[in-house]
């Protein structure tokens, strides 16, 4: 069989690689010359712990194992199996994380509530005041900025995948797509992973999509001058991410609001070290279209004062700011918005802030889908 893929992303990647693995020929399209969006504006987070019980759970460790198995025959994806460590630096933090590992599926997200003590053995850097850390033992990290391209190279090597940046694609019917080059592609199964570009030909052919878009600003440091072994979240991702709502977090949010700035920005502290030793840091969360076209400074100082107080020593100097979008399913509960738009031509978008965790597992459930 052969797969026509546009959008040159990790989940469009991760299509091309379960259809690779499973004997097809590959042809990936991307209208840049290298992918540009949310898939190398990221943390490059493998991230379980937080996850909703149920499909999103789920898939995220299934996302997990793949990572694994693919990083090590990838070693240019960088994959790292370190962990993170939520630090909690209030008593009502502590309660939520305690809710949190007493629910019954906190050990197969690999989730123990540590001291201060225990929480330094696993991470010297964190040198700040707190109260206790949530470790989460299957979280783990990639290097988003040269993931695409690692991937690919493994691709190549198999003979059966072709790279075609610098293609827009402008038409697509069942069995065959054409560029704004004039070339014709075809194949027997078209797979769009088009990102947050919903608009043009993806209007066309599926209409209205049910996903919206997201913009975050982050950052990134000049190297730290020492290991952070694990990535590290702050108090406020249990505000973002599902797997933390019960009445210790109603306690939270009612007793101890977020600062300002946090909240206007929908923020959350999330650091992940880099291969040469920068911190990537962020986030911020924006949802009213139209976004601005500047980055605002106050998120990061914002960001700044809070990543000090955990490391307890100032951030090497800031090398890079950027903000970026995302597509995300309006129903949160849905992993992906994945539909046949015609006979033969499949629309897969929307993972949200999940997508470089779960492009894996989202690939696969694809490739059954379609019956690769």
């Amino acid at each position: 069989m052969r797969v026509l893929i546009v959008g040159g992303g990790v989940l469009g990647t991760m299509h091309a690689w379960q259809a690779v693995e499973r004997g097809h020929e590959v042809v990936q399209l991307e209208r840049e010359p290298e992918a540009r969006g949310a898939s190398v504006r990221n943390f490059g987070l493998v991230w379980v712990g937080g996850r909703a019980a149920g499909v999103e759970l789920d898939t995220a460790l299934r996302a997990r194992e793949l990572w694994e198995r693919i990083g090590e025959r990838v070693p240019g994806l960088g994959f790292r199996a370190n962990g993170s460590l939520t630090v909690l630096r209030t008593p009502l933090e502590v309660r939520v994380a305690e809710q949190t590992v007493a629910r019954d599926d906190a050990a197969e997200r690999g989730l123990k509530l540590l001291d201060v003590e225990e929480a330094r053995r696993l991470n010297p850097a964190l040198r700040g005041d707190f109260e206790a850390a949530l470790w989460c033992e299957r979280d783990a990290a990639v290097e988003p900025r040269v993931a695409q391209p690692a991937l690919r190279a493994a691709l190549e090597a198999s003979g059966r995948y072709t790279w075609l940046p610098g293609r827009e694609v402008r038409s697509v019917t069942r069995g065959k797509v054409v560029d704004d080059q004039g070339d014709q592609h075809r194949g027997d199964v078209v797979i769009l992973c088009t990102g947050a570009w919903l608009g043009g030909l993806v209007r066309e052919i599926a209409g209205d999509v049910p996903v919206r878009r997201v913009r975050l600003q982050m950052m990134q440091t000049e190297p730290l001058g020492e290991a952070l072994t694990t990535s590290v979240a702050d108090g406020d991702s249990f505000r973002y991410y599902p797997a933390y709502r019960g009445t210790a977090l109603d306690a939270l949010n009612r007793e101890q609001p977020q600062p300002e700035t946090a909240r206007e920005h929908a923020m959350q502290l999330l650091v992940v070290q880099r291969a040469d030793g920068g911190l990537t840091i962020g986030d911020t969360h924006a949802y009213d279209e139209p976004f601005p076209f500047d980055t605002e400074d106050e998120p990061y100082r914002h960001l700044t004062e809070v990543a000090e107080a955990v490391l307890g020593r100032p951030l090497p100097r800031v090398a890079r700011r950027w903000a970026g979008v995302y597509a995300q399913c309006r129903d949160t509960t849905q992993v992906v918005h994945r539909r046949e738009v015609e006979p033969g031509v499949w629309l897969v978008t929307g993972p949200g802030g999940r997508g470089m965790t779960c492009s894996p597992a989202i690939g696969f459930d694809t490739a059954e889908a379609v019956g690769l």
